[in-house]
């Protein structure tokens, strides 16, 4: 199957050589701060250089492309560079997992790929997405960038670069409207203040009612949001040396959350209803949950730079203070749990009574299929005659509610001294500290209909008891001395870089030992049905080189190749899960998987070899880069569910091999018309995995088979003073599956079940094949049409143009025997209007 899936990639490859093709730098010139005689200028590798002679995969896109396309934040570069698939909003907003060649950033762990915007390490995964400011230019490495960026750059790093104040006055305004009341606006200013001093003042805002709809609320209370920000910079020269470089940035995003359905894979239930052995591709996305979901991020960050050129030497350092704090309420998944129909705390009983209320009220209500509503809220295997199948998010209140908070903040800081350039021999050395407080908390409360209290812990007689709690308290400090040079002689450049991490990591439990569920009579942390919590500690530490060598023959044609060492630190799961995981599904079901309470770090060792060059004065551009890389202890997030609640958990998956090829190319077919195009075709197999021993051979989770981005641009003068802008660009993502366990059949928990219920059926009855599960191809157009008239420039513009209806995630749940999944966004189109100066 593998093999097949590589034949028709290298075919598509074929054909798309055949067209003009897009080279790296997305054919862009870039403004004069990043321009050299025509040259694209990247500060990926912390130096100035041409793109043309780093020895690595780099995909930029320069202001003139980020005006083109529209681009503004990662889920929009990620969607125009090759090999590089996100997955963002889903649950909330700052939840978002990169995928660069085939290694993941996993939920609830760190991510795998750096952020840094202005030479500043970003720390807190939940700004991967976010709008950082007035954008002049987007670098993403692809590779171990660690020996550069630390800890969380195993698959690669964003580099982005925002407007620096220079001696004139400029600025500009941008609005556009679309449909489903969607608005966004970006505005910024940037002016001298006295001969020294200059600043950047920039704002962003945007809203939206979103593409789906809550048919039980009759409300755009699905994926609407509201979000705005605001950006500010000085830099001073405090000497004919020295230079400090002062930002600060304010967010606030509302919105909703946990934009998923259900959808069931047990065929022998497909039987009777086709919807419980369902290809999650043809879901029919339906809402109607009684809780208005909501989602609240509010992010602050401040951070300064200072420059000192010696000479021969140059001193760079800065420190980072951030603090983002995030909250969502749903709806829960308990109700074919039957975990509220009884309660053991008499106090608790008004939860219990709503249950069977809305039940009773709303018996028959169309809700997605297979879900029905009978007359009581016991699960219909108990109850064939009367009972209920709900599936996640039911319009009753039997699911009750769920509450999960994430607050972070952090201080970083970094120092480094570096060769001043112009000699054969360049080198850097640095050392780095970073310390992080974070708070993660997730609570299930009981539903009586009166909202969702933003009250982690509740008592048994208020409006949401709380039933299950997760509540910790995490301490992180890191360490880290660098250190890089390179020699270069005529033609060849050789470099090596050292990085060593220690991080020490601490975890504390804030849950009460002695509180109850009030529904259960158990334990409020299930875990501590298994023992007491105690502090824990762990200390990570990893060695990551990377070596670099590169033959340029010709100023226009680059032969490279490098190797390097990624790193992600381990971490903590909740104390007791690899207890709750045996006891719920080991035991109970005889189910093939294992967690631990600790997960490992996760390293990656990927080797790259490439050519790029230029041809016809630069009118034809390529590049062709080969990779493999192995990752150890790959970190993989999954959640389970079943009568204990919820839980939220990363794996270890012992050893993922993944390799595979990108070309890039650009033609100018005349002047002010480019096509551009390129492919990424991966290849990959989880090679051991003790935590789910049967998914040894599958493909690494989240890693699409192949990438291919096709596209035309037309930039040309239709008068002295009207210039035509036409951009075209469409994305086709190969096939996905987002868990190691793929084309395989289970146990679930309906299997431990249905023996002994009312239906008395043997347990492979309620086996799940998850064959169904992976996430098809698909293909989403973007087309930018408009006309630039002096400062003044009008855009109509389409984003999914033919309205491919795919999904953003697949989650499955492989022992509850389903998926949930979250629908990609559908067509946008709308006009923008802008005006700078």
């Amino acid at each position: 199957m593998r093999h097949r899936h590589l034949l028709v990639a290298s075919s598509i490859f074929g054909l798309a050589i055949t067209a003009p093709a897009h080279a790296q730098d997305n054919n862009a010139e870039q403004d004069g701060a990043s321009e050299d005689d025509g040259a694209i200028i990247v500060t990926a590798r912390r130096q100035n250089e041409r793109l043309q002679d780093v020895p690595a995969s780099v995909s930029v896109l320069t202001a003139d492309a980020l005006e083109k396309t529209g681009a503004q934040n990662a889920a929009d570069f990620s969607q125009l560079t090759p090999g590089v698939t996100i997955v963002t909003g889903t649950a909330e907003a700052g939840d978002t997992q990169i995928n660069i060649r085939g290694i993941n950033g996993a939920r609830d762990a760190e991510s795998s790929v750096a952020l840094v915007v202005d030479g500043i390490l970003k720390t807190n995964t939940a700004q991967l997405n976010q709008n950082q400011g007035t954008l002049r230019q987007v670098e993403i490495l692809k590779g171990p960038q660690g020996a550069l960026y630390g800890r969380n750059a195993a698959a690669g790093a964003i580099v982005l670069q925002t407007i620096k104040p220079s001696d004139f006055v400029e600025g500009g305004v941008r609005g556009s409207y679309a449909n489903d009341n969607t608005f966004e606006g970006t505005a910024y200013i940037s002016s001298p203040l006295t001969e020294n001093i200059g600043v950047v003042a920039s704002g962003y805002y945007r809203t939206t009612d979103g593409f789906f709809f809550n048919d039980f609320l009759n409300d755009d209370v699905v994926d609407d949001q509201e979000v705005w920000s605001v950006d500010g910079r000085l830099v001073a020269n405090l000497g004919p040396a020295t230079e400090l470089d002062v930002k600060a940035r304010y967010s606030e995003l509302r919105g909703a959350s946990i934009n998923f359905n259900s959808s069931f894979h047990i065929p022998a239930f497909g039987a009777t209803n086709p919807a419980f052995f369902e290809d999650v591709n043809e879901h029919p996305f339906v809402y109607n949950g009684n809780i208005r979901p909501t989602n609240e991020q509010d992010s602050f960050d401040i951070s300064a730079k200072i420059e000192h050129d010696f000479g021969d030497v140059a001193l760079t350092a800065w420190a980072l203070y951030s603090d983002v704090d995030q909250l969502l309420t749903a709806d829960g998944t308990s109700a074919d749990f039957a975990r509220f129909i009884a309660a053991a705390d008499p106090a608790a009983q008004g939860v219990v009574d709503s249950c069977f209320a809305t039940t009773a009220q709303l018996t028959g209500f169309p809700i997605a299929q297979p879900g029905f509503i009978g007359e009581i809220p016991v699960p219909f295997i108990f109850a064939p005659a009367n009972g209920s199948t709900f599936g996640a998010y039911s319009p009753t209140t039997c699911d009750g509610t769920q509450l999960q908070i994430r607050e972070q903040s952090d201080f970083s800081a970094e120092i480094r001294l570096a060769s001043s350039g112009g000699d054969a021999l360049s080198w850097e050395i640095g050392g780095y500290f970073l310390n992080i407080d974070r708070e993660t908390g997730v609570s299930i409360g009981g539903d009586t209909g009166a909202g969702v209290s933003e009250t982690l812990l509740n008592p048994a007689g208020s409006a949401n008891p709380t039933s299950l709690l997760l509540n910790d308290e995490f301490d992180t400090t890191v360490y880290a001395v660098f250190g890089n040079a390179e020699y270069a002689w005529d033609d060849l450049t050789i470099g090596l870089a050292l990085r060593y991490d220690i991080e020490d990591r601490s975890s504390e439990s804030l849950v009460p030992a002695d509180a109850l569920d009030p529904f259960t009579g158990g334990p409020i942390n299930p875990g501590l049905a298994f023992g007491a919590f105690t502090p824990v500690d762990e200390t990570f530490r990893q060695l990551q080189p990377k070596v670099s060598i590169s033959y340029q023959p010709t100023p226009d044609l680059n032969l490279y190749a490098n190797w390097g060492i990624g790193f992600k630190s381990g971490g903590f799961n909740n104390q007791g899960s690899s207890a709750i995981i045996d006891a719920n599904f080991v035991q109970f079901i005889g189910a093939d998987v294992s967690i631990q309470d600790v997960y490992d770090k996760e390293t990656s060792s990927a080797f790259e070899a490439g050519i790029k060059g230029q041809l016809a004065n630069g009118r034809i551009t390529f590049d062709l880069a080969g990779y493999y890389t192995d990752i150890d202890d790959m970190q993989f997030f999954e959640f389970f569910v079943g009568s204990f609640g919820l839980l939220r958990v990363v794996s270890n998956i012992d050893e993922v091999e993944v390799y595979g090829f990108e070309f890039n190319s650009t033609v100018e077919v005349i002047e002010g018309w480019k096509f551009f195009g390129s492919i990424n075709v991966n290849e990959s197999e989880i090679k051991e995995n003790s935590s789910r021993p049967s998914t040894v051979g599958n493909e690494s989770p989240y890693t699409a088979d192949y990438t291919i981005n096709l596209g035309t641009e037309i930039d040309t003068p239709m008068s002295d003073t009207v210039d035509l802008i036409v951009r075209a660009d469409y994305r086709i993502t190969g096939p996905t599956w987002f868990h190691s366990f793929q084309d395989q059949t289970s146990p679930t928990l309906f299997s431990g079940l249905l023996p002994g219920s009312a239906l008395a059926l043997p347990s492979f009855v309620g086996d799940a094949d998850f064959s169904v599960a992976e996430r098809e191809a698909f293909g989403v157009l973007n087309l930018r049409a408009g006309f630039e008239i002096g400062d003044f420039t009008a855009t109509v513009f389409a984003e999914n143009l033919l309205n491919r209806e795919y999904l953003n995630e697949v989650i499955p749940a492989i022992e509850f025997g389903g998926s949930f999944i979250s629908p990609g966004a559908r067509r946008l189109i709308g006009v923008e209007v802008g005006y700078s100066f």
